[in-house]
């Protein structure tokens, strides 16, 4: 395939994900649940938890599962039974605004669209370009 062709194939396929995230959010927001930011995250609460709220520049110990809209499991901490560690900077936009929400030991459900996520770029073979996350989350702990 030429380059030429590779470059407008891939140019379909982020169209086809952009789009495919737009719809997937215009039904969602209408689930019993569902909040909106103004930036346009969407998330559910599935445990409310208890205590404070993270912090910019925090670190978090977080539990998450993260799919896309196709199903295909990106990353699986509970599975794995080890949660990771990082800190509140290295984290999307949409992840962070999303935890900054939380409480200690919540547990919600973030459904991010592209723009707040890895955009344009995606993140090479795991995530492609203007592709919606659906993150699985509990706040195990932050200082």
């Amino acid at each position: 395939m030429a380059k030429r062709e590779k470059r407008n194939k891939s140019r379909g396929s982020s169209g086809n994900n952009r789009k495919a995230g737009e719809e997937f959010l215009e039904k969602n927001r209408k689930k019993d649940g569902i909040i909106e930011t103004a930036s346009g995250l969407q998330y559910k609460i599935l445990e409310e938890g208890n205590g404070d709220h993270p912090f910019n520049g925090c670190h978090v110990i977080i539990h998450q599962r993260c799919t896309l809209l196709n199903g295909k499991v990106i990353e699986d901490t509970y599975k794995e039974n080890e949660p990771d560690e990082v800190p509140m900077s290295e984290l999307i936009e949409g992840y962070r605004e999303g935890l900054l929400l939380m409480k200690k030991d919540g547990r919600s459900k973030f459904f991010i669209p592209s723009e707040l996520a890895w955009g344009k770029k995606g993140t090479g073979n795991k995530i492609p370009p203007n592709t919606l996350l659906i993150f699985d989350i509990r706040l195990v702990d932050f200082w």
